[in-house]
């Protein structure tokens, strides 16, 4: 017969309840008796029964995902597989499953969270992304159901729990950095412009722009939905301006792996004709030619972080609904230089 709760307790010389309590992490618990309780649980190897948990406390360990887009081009990004790897830590620390949606419009993917909800499937929602039309959200708000976002919410901040970047000032700050280089003709590239995200960091462009008292023509604001001929002809469109720009802010690797092919193609050079920043500081910004000077949002963090705050709201439910704000740290590489205005006059 395997290790129960009861062995736990009479070794630890705590109640049972303790031992529940230490499991789900709860603050009514001291951290010198959780540390005290979790050696003997390793000592004793015990491992939480959690089908026998669920018949108990009538939940499901289970955590729903709301991806971005659900089809085949969610996991293509540079975005969610590192979320999922950070929520994932958290589920793994606190014995919860995760079920993703697998909807391939947003109609199925919104039908599938009122499935969830309704059917009692999963006991919390992360959602990942935030939007002004969504549906999903103002859904789970209505049902009074456990849910966070990654992203902050367009509406009624202060009554949802989420984690986020200022998107605003990391935009900014990538910005700055090729300003502060010696580029005045900077384009800005996002992907869907629909979401918050895209939306603040084409604020905190525009703001570092005008704080430089520098020309944000509109032919330098494009956005590419992480498709290659898409973002050709962006670039195309841009490398014949009259004044074509000599840096480009770029919200996500991905499209910025998919500018410097489509420079390559043209015959520009990168870092001496067209410096790139971009966003995520995923695995591909390490690996091109050449390598991506590119913001670390840090998305683990983001994943693990509202991992933590929708188990808390899970099991204390009068929880007060918070915000994280995950801080941003450039990562220089090679895709930016100085540039000489000697050659602009």
């Amino acid at each position: 017969m395997g290790v129960t709760i009861k062995d736990v307790a009479r070794k630890a010389n705590v109640s049972p309840s303790t031992v529940s309590r230490v499991l789900a992490d709860s603050p009514k618990i001291s951290e010198k008796t959780k540390q005290h309780v979790r050696k003997v649980i390793e000592e004793l190897g015990y491992h939480t029964n959690l089908n026998a948990r669920s018949l108990v406390s009538k939940t499901t360990q289970t955590i729903g995902i709301v991806l971005k887009n659900s089809d085949k081009e969610a996991l293509h990004s540079t975005f969610a597989p590192e979320v999922l790897r950070g929520i994932s830590a958290t589920c793994s620390k606190y014995d919860y499953n995760i079920r993703l949606t697998t909807g391939a419009s947003e109609e199925e993917i919104y039908q599938e969270v009122v499935k969830m909800v309704r059917g009692k499937q999963v006991d919390g929602i992360i959602v990942l992304y935030s939007k002004r039309t969504d549906r999903v959200v103002p859904y789970l708000m209505e049902c009074e159901f456990p849910f966070v976002i990654i992203g902050k919410p367009e509406k009624n901040p202060n009554k949802i729990s989420y984690v986020d970047n200022d998107n605003i000032q990391a935009a900014m700050d990538a910005t700055n950095y090729l300003i502060q280089l010696g580029h005045r003709q900077i384009a800005f590239i996002s992907d869907d412009p629909t979401y918050e995200v895209a939306q603040n960091r084409l604020i905190g462009y525009k703001q570092a722009m005008n704080n430089n008292y520098l020309n944000v023509p509109n032919e330098y604001i494009h956005h590419v939905k992480n498709k290659y001929n898409q973002g050709f002809q962006v670039v195309q469109k841009l490398m014949s301006l009259s004044a074509p720009p000599t840096g480009i802010v770029i919200t996500d690797d991905f499209n910025a792996l998919i500018v410097l092919s489509a420079l390559q193609a043209l015959n520009k050079k990168v870092p001496k004709d067209v410096s790139l920043i971009s966003f995520n500081n995923s695995p591909i910004s390490e690996v091109t030619f050449p390598k991506l000077t590119s913001v670390d949002i840090q998305i683990y963090q983001l994943g693990y972080e509202a991992a933590k705050l929708l188990v808390t709201q899970i099991n204390e439910p009068d929880h007060i609904k918070k915000s994280v704000i995950i801080p941003c740290i450039i990562k220089e590489r090679e895709s930016c230089s100085s540039r000489n205005h000697e050659k602009e006059n």
